[in-house]
């Protein structure tokens, strides 16, 4: 154990310590007492004992002055810090609940908050590892990171895909290493098919293991139909489509490099003559099919994050109408769509919503058949709304009567 004196206190205001002790994990910079505790002091992930307003210690954790998200609790024990060791142990629980729920080595091993390594993003492809580091703290505690994977794990190459757009918010520089020969494409397998998939290269982190449970239940829908996967990427929801009997499958993406990976995926697989390919802007393609008067009994549409901020909720709930609108024009008269949105900040309920008016403006009538969710190796922390972002609603979309 640590000597709690040899860290910096960080203190909250009165009251502020409310939202912690029921379960959250986050600070704000306006819950700080900036008297007793100025965050000025404070270098970016520097580790913190954090206190209530009366000095007593709620835990142990690390702060960003310059974020809006000034400190993240790491551990309720005071003592424990973000090493080595702390690392092992989270890592180890992780792993459990992943080899309990999946019989080969293709997930996601760490989801940050839930998995109480904030800042933490880890996706497992065999011996590959595709590692994110979100935060200050967690970028200052990279080297116990590394360490602590090779222990639980020992991969072969990791790569650290820092690239995305929250570390900006942390005022993180953006980065792209390979620790290791990370090679350009790995080989993974859901629901027993095969793909290649991009590394450095591919969308994130490089495969969404979040829709794994949804592409699953598409299987139920697709014996002989006609289907249309919008933003395909590498063919993940179409290419499984057509192992389980769909008669034909489109996949639409902008990338012309994914699109390459699925009809790879589809010959591997031995459905290259059921799975075509259109490359283009998602919402172009969709036009120039109805133009063209095209008709598919299923449609998916699983496209990037519309709302990625909150102000930008009008814009994107515009852009859900619009894409799901012109997925219905290309249904059959009865046909199934599969509308998905990894916006946190859209809700199941609103994306319902959505879903309805589109039908409605086009004079059909919806069924809301099932209601699909980010899978188990993502799990929900039941304080923190935010960990809970993705949302598959199977609709049946019939002719008004």
């Amino acid at each position: 154990m640590t000597d709690t004196t040899q860290v910096a206190p960080l203190r909250l205001k009165k009251q502020e310590d409310r939202r912690l002790r029921a379960g959250h994990l986050w600070i704000y910079s306006n819950e700080i007492d900036n008297v007793a505790t100025p965050l000025g002091q404070f270098t970016p992930g520097q580790p913190v004992v954090i206190e209530a307003h009366n000095g007593k210690p709620l835990g142990s954790g690390y702060v960003n002055p310059h974020s809006l998200i000034c400190a993240r609790l790491v551990s309720r024990d005071p003592t424990l810090r973000l090493d080595r060791s702390l690392l092992v142990h989270r890592l180890n629980v992780a792993l459990s609940l992943r080899e309990r729920l999946f019989a080969k080595p293709f997930y996601r091993l760490v989801y940050g908050e839930a998995d109480g390594l904030p800042g933490l993003v880890v996706d497992r492809y065999g011996d590959v590892l595709v590692a994110q580091f979100t935060t200050a703290g967690m970028e200052l505690a990279r080297a116990a990171v590394l360490e602590a994977l090779n222990k639980v794990l020992k991969p072969r190459a990791v790569l650290l895909r820092n690239d995305g757009s929250t570390r900006e918010l942390e005022g993180l520089e953006s980065y792209v290493e390979a620790i290791g020969e990370v090679p350009e494409k790995v080989g993974l397998e859901e629901h027993g098919v095969r793909f290649q998939v991009p590394l450095q290269g591919g969308q994130k982190t490089g495969w969404f293991f979040d829709q794994r449970r949804n592409r699953e239940r598409l299987g139920d829908y697709v014996q002989g139909k006609r289907v249309l996967d919008v933003f395909s990427y590498v063919g993940a929801w179409g290419v499984q489509a057509a192992v389980r009997g769909a008669s034909g499958v489109v996949c639409v993406d902008a990338s012309q490099p994914a699109l390459d990976l699925a009809q790879a995926a589809a010959r591997d697989n031995g459905v290259a003559e059921r799975v075509g390919v259109m490359q283009g802007d998602a919402f172009e393609v969709l036009r120039g099919l109805r133009e063209a008067r095209e008709r598919f009994d299923v449609v998916v549409v699983d496209p990037p994050a519309f709302i990625k901020r909150r102000k930008d909720s009008k814009a994107g709930e515009q852009a859900y109408h619009r894409i799901n609108q012109l997925a219905m024009q290309l249904l059959e008269r009865d046909g199934i769509l599969v509308s998905c949105s990894c916006s946190h900040h859209l809700s199941r309920d609103g994306l319902q919503k959505l879903l309805l008016q589109s039908a409605r403006h086009l004079d059909r009538d919806l069924q809301l058949l099932e209601r699909g969710h980010q899978g188990p190796d993502h799990p929900v922390h039941p304080a923190i709304p935010e960990t809970e972002y993705l949302k598959a609603l199977f609709c049946r979309v019939l002719p008004s009567c």
